[in-house]
């Protein structure tokens, strides 16, 4: 494995991250293999794991404490918060109040006494970056936390955050967790760059485009599965199956199986330090696991950009982050 510097942190990091969002009654309700197969990739050489709090609502990061007993020094963990953990409405988001205490609570089901990358989840509109900022400084002070990140936060707030850090004195996010992949492009524009002018590791989220990439779908396809439950046309996108039906035969050619291509492609670009696998079963692991060495040349990548241009996505991805106004419209229309 060949190891990679996370931003500027000088914490070195597998290419391959181990996603836990399946780990879990969400995915994997099995306790037992979820921790063999984390035990599998930190054997065949990966350090980076990613979790969040609302992970099974915390399931996720109990198994992870279980399962890295005695092997903590050897690994790199990133855990998440931001995302509702109750029906209280202060259970959730990036104020000083919940942040706080979102992160004892990850210690507790850890069983670690630091983290060492907590990202923020999610922006959140109501609530001013320095107060988010701030009290992930006093945790990093205490010694709860070793670095700080954001996840799907678009350019103009991963800029805005390094400014106010640094007017401020406070820690900054030195990661970004955007979603990329090759039928998701969009952070190529501006996001990939804000965080190679700041110096961010960048850990991108789901590089096979939530199954997509993994060549089962194709038009006429009936498709069912929990994905597509929670994530309704994503699947049946007429764009994205074009497109993947393009793939399928440049992969063909280099050699390759369509999801060993697409995970090559998540790493190659410059600006990206891991892309985040995140298997359900041994035998998905195992198969991600059999790709880890695979290098895209260029003629590969020539005709990957002719199918989807950089920069853009076909069609949304329908899971990050949308500013609010977007989505209410009471935001966008002034009233009468």
């Amino acid at each position: 494995m060949q190891y990679r510097t996370l931003g500027r942190t000088g914490i070195k990091v597998s290419p391959y991250c181990l996603g836990a969002m399946m780990f879990g009654g969400i995915g994997n309700a099995d306790h037992g293999d979820c921790i063999r197969m984390i035990h599998k990739a930190l054997d065949a050489g990966i350090n980076f794991i990613d979790t969040a709090d609302f992970y099974s609502r915390g399931e996720s990061e109990e198994i992870l404490g279980e399962a890295l007993k005695g092997r903590w020094q050897n690994v790199v963990l990133t855990t998440k918060g931001h995302l509702p953990m109750g029906d209280d409405p202060n259970q959730q988001g990036n104020s000083r109040r919940w942040l706080t205490r979102a992160v004892e609570d990850s210690l507790r089901r850890l069983q670690t006494d630091a983290i060492d990358l907590y990202m923020v989840h999610r922006p959140a509109p109501d609530t001013d970056i320095e107060e988010t900022l701030s009290v992930l400084t006093d945790l990093m002070r205490d010694g709860k936390i070793r670095a700080i990140g954001s996840s799907t936060f678009p350019a103009s707030q991963i800029v805005e955050a390094q400014w106010v850090a640094e007017r401020r004195g406070l820690a900054r996010f030195r990661a970004e967790q955007p979603s990329y992949s090759i039928l998701n492009r969009g952070i190529e524009r501006e996001v990939l760059p804000a965080c190679e002018q700041y110096g961010m590791g960048v850990m991108v989220w789901s590089p096979l485009a939530m199954g997509m990439l993994t060549g089962r779908y194709s038009k006429g396809h009936e498709v069912e599965s929990r994905r597509v439950r929670v994530n309704p046309g994503y699947m049946t996108d007429d764009a994205k199956l074009a497109a993947v039906e393009q793939l399928i035969p440049v992969a063909e050619a280099a050699g390759l199986s369509l999801t060993h291509m697409a995970m090559a492609f998540a790493i190659a670009h410059p600006g990206v330090t891991a892309a985040t696998l995140g298997p359900r079963t041994m035998q998905q692991l195992d198969d991600l696991l059999a790709g880890a060495e695979v290098v895209l040349d260029d003629e590969t990548l020539d005709r990957i950009d002719a199918i989807v241009a950089p920069g853009t996505d076909v069609g949304p991805l329908h899971a990050p982050y949308m500013p609010p106004p977007l989505s209410e419209a009471s935001l966008r229309r002034r009233p009468p």
